[in-house]
């Protein structure tokens, strides 16, 4: 996983000379100056990024910053009002329970955007509207220090937006006399690339054959190389007749297609009634962003899913056959989605709201020793008589859980000799556990809809769909000793079978207890979804 301890600072333009150019974009709601609004005994809450200054043997700047660079705006609003709260925020991290205090006891709250993420943190637009939804009626002012236009149009997300050209220390200060009520330079539309206006676009199903290549290669235009796929392996996780529904824009010229969405729907569990529909993956050409594309396409397929008659919950990601099972954690579109009414509240308990789930990888050389089994534990593959009651075990357990469509993964081994990659904990007689392990070229269907182990190397399994019965008595039966042992004989399976690692996919918590048994986090996610 791509992620980094803070945003970094590649050296904007800081010339302490160069007369800063502060503009207030939009004011909506009348919050300057900020000073109308606020008492004395009034706390002003400045949450900032916390950016590591670039440092090169090719940057001799002497006036780079060598400690935080809003330092100066937090000295700048200080001289206006005297209460100025400063806190960093840790883009990896996001606006964590400390942050939520903090804007709690806040009278007013300037949330400070440094630009776009690097991959693998979140966006700090989304991380600004989730301290927005957590300013309640407070005054809530976004500062984005470098051009809108890089993180994406705020002015329709925020009531009051200021943008600054850096960091320099007179920027900041210029930031601070705009809040404070020193009138700012008037908007110049010039300072903006102009865009053509958003335009309805027209979607086209996608064609199985002709359509392939131009999809991978715009897949890997809008992901990282982690997340690329071979042409075989993009085309057997898309086709899936019955199934699948995948659309494409394109463009009359060159670029042919420069919009791509992909939707699935599966049954959600063994009634073969309710069915899950999976807005899989939504990508626009970089050259052709912000054209109404991404929305056509987005607005395009949830009715048709809606439309699709037993569809109950609609899941951003997929489950099976999975590109992606959530929006990678970080991305830019964050913001964008969030817009379009998918839920993303982390800090929330209700389900689907954003939390994270994570893929983790291990090398079986970094695998502890695990305990032996517990009195009257056994872990064990599983016999094709037992087969039915699995099925009965997972049905339950997945409904209790609220796992939509991992019924279907088991019963897909129906008949098969793939039976056997089940892996189950019993107590006596009584399945307590299960766990579905797969590996290339057995005829797996888990591999089939699960591609991303085969990407890491052909010495690398999976193991899916965990599940642990709700009953698991306490004391030496814990929950996570039952998992330890079920992680060991998965381990054990694949490993006869010449695997040297295995990846575990779309696991909620659990991450100290992951790390400490030698996993690594290969990827994190957000878990969204709505219902229909």
């Amino acid at each position: 996983m791509l992620s980094h301890a803070g945003a970094v600072l590649h050296g904007p333009d800081m010339d302490p000379k160069a007369q800063p150019a502060v503009t207030l974009i939009q004011d909506a709601q009348s919050l300057m100056p900020l000073s109308s609004h606020l008492k004395d005994e009034d706390a002003i809450l400045l949450l900032t990024p916390a950016l590591v200054p670039h440092v090169s043997p090719l940057n001799q700047d002497p006036h780079a910053p060598t400690s935080d660079p809003f330092e100066p705006l937090g000295r700048a609003l200080a001289k206006h009002h005297p209460r100025v709260r400063h806190v960093p925020y840790v883009p990896r991290n996001g606006i964590t329970e400390t942050h939520v205090v903090h804007i709690r006891l806040a009278a007013a709250v300037v949330f400070v955007i440094s630009g776009p993420p690097c991959y693998g943190q979140p966006s700090q637009v989304g991380l600004a509207e989730i301290t927005k939804s957590l300013s309640d009626q407070r005054p809530h002012v976004v500062v984005t220090c470098c051009e809108m236009q890089d993180v994406g149009a705020l002015d329709t997300t925020f009531s009051t937006v200021i943008e600054a050209p850096g960091f320099a220390p007179s920027t900041m200060e210029a930031v601070a006399d705009v809040l404070f009520g020193n009138p700012p330079a008037a908007p110049d539309p010039s300072a903006h690339v102009l865009l053509p206006p958003p335009q309805p676009w027209r979607i086209e199903p996608w064609h199985p054959d002709r359509d392939v290549d131009g999809i991978v290669e715009l897949w890997r235009e809008c992901f990282p190389k982690q997340f690329h796929l071979a042409r075989y392996q993009m085309q057997s996780v898309l086709r899936r007749d019955g199934y699948a529904m995948h659309y494409v824009v394109r463009d009359s010229g060159a670029a042919g297609i420069v919009g791509f969405c992909a939707t699935y729907t599966t049954y959600a569990d063994r009634d073969g009634e309710r069915l899950l529909g999976s807005l899989a993956a939504l990508v626009v050409r970089s050259s052709h962003r912000r054209r109404g594309i991404g929305l056509s396409l987005h607005d395009h397929a949830l009715r048709q899913l809606s439309r699709t008659r037993g569809v109950c919950r609609l899941q951003l990601g997929s489950t099976f056959p999975r590109l992606l099972c959530g929006l990678p954690r970080g991305s830019p579109a964050e913001g964008w989605f969030r817009r379009r009414g998918w839920p993303m509240h982390p800090f929330s308990s209700a389900p689907g709201a954003g939390h994270d789930v994570a893929d983790w990888l291990l090398r079986f050389k970094d695998w502890p020793v695990a305990a032996p089994a517990p009195l009257n534990l056994s872990f064990r593959p599983c016999e094709f008589h037992e087969f039915d009651r699995v099925l009965d075990f997972v049905d339950r357990e997945s409904r209790r859980a609220g796992h939509m469509g991992w019924y279907d993964q088991y019963a897909k081994l129906a008949g098969s000799m793939n039976v056997r990659d089940i892996i189950l904990g019993l107590e006596g007689d009584a399945i307590i556990a299960a766990a579905l392990t797969y590996c290339r070229n057995t005829g797996s269907p888990a591999a089939e809809d699960l591609p991303w182990a085969a990407t890491l190397g052909e010495h690398v399994g999976g193991v899916t769909c965990i599940c642990v019965g709700d009953e698991v008595p306490s004391g030496a039966h814990r929950r996570d000793a039952i998992m330890i042992r079920l992680l060991d004989s998965c381990i054990r399976l694949l490993a006869d079978q010449g695997m040297k690692s295995m990846l575990v996919d779309a696991m909620k918590g659990g991450e100290e207890g992951f790390q400490s048994m030698g996993f690594h986090i290969w990827a994190r996610y957000r878990d969204v979804w709505r219902n229909a």
